[in-house]
């Protein structure tokens, strides 16, 4: 399987990707949030999106950095799951309501915003809001073009 399009070889999408994987390296870099966290919501968003090159990037992300193959098999069913924190679920209920905006016309909740807002202060809210953003962002854009999932290695992306 092939993606229909490589986005790196057009100069226009290749500028504005580069916009966007800057964006998403400022907020990995400054950011308070737990890194693991972070990618426990971008594996959550893309497994809703059906974005699988994002899903293989993240957890494979995840795993160099630490994370335990039971949590990332139970990121998907995280509900009825122990293993994660009640910072962490409250993280991926934003998750899930930042990517399903269709799927509620109000959006994301003020119960799931209050929530969030007990784990986590206005910075963290405004780090895990960008990365719900961008995440979706690159789960559209790699759907779109079908570009298939298995051959990221941590790292290549920069």
């Amino acid at each position: 399987m092939n993606a229909r399009l490589d986005m790196y070889a057009n100069p226009t999408a290749l500028k504005a990707w580069k916009h966007v994987i800057a964006a998403g390296k400022v907020i990995e870099e400054g950011s308070s949030v737990p890194a693991a966290t972070l990618e426990l919501v971008k594996i959550r968003a893309s497994q809703i999106n059906g974005c699988g090159y994002c899903v293989d990037m993240h957890t494979k992300d995840a795993t160099v950095a630490g994370e335990t193959p039971i949590r990332l098999h139970l990121v998907a069913v995280w509900r009825e799951a122990t293993v994660f924190t009640d910072a962490e679920r409250a993280a991926l209920e934003l998750a899930e309501q930042g990517t399903r905006l269709a799927d509620s016309a109000g959006g994301v909740t003020d119960e799931v915003w209050d929530n969030a807002a007990k784990h986590y202060d206005d910075g963290q809210l405004a780090d895990l809001v960008s990365v719900i953003a961008l995440i979706n962002a690159f789960n559209r854009g790699n759907a779109i073009i079908r570009q298939p999932a298995g051959s990221y290695r941590p790292g290549q992306h920069g």
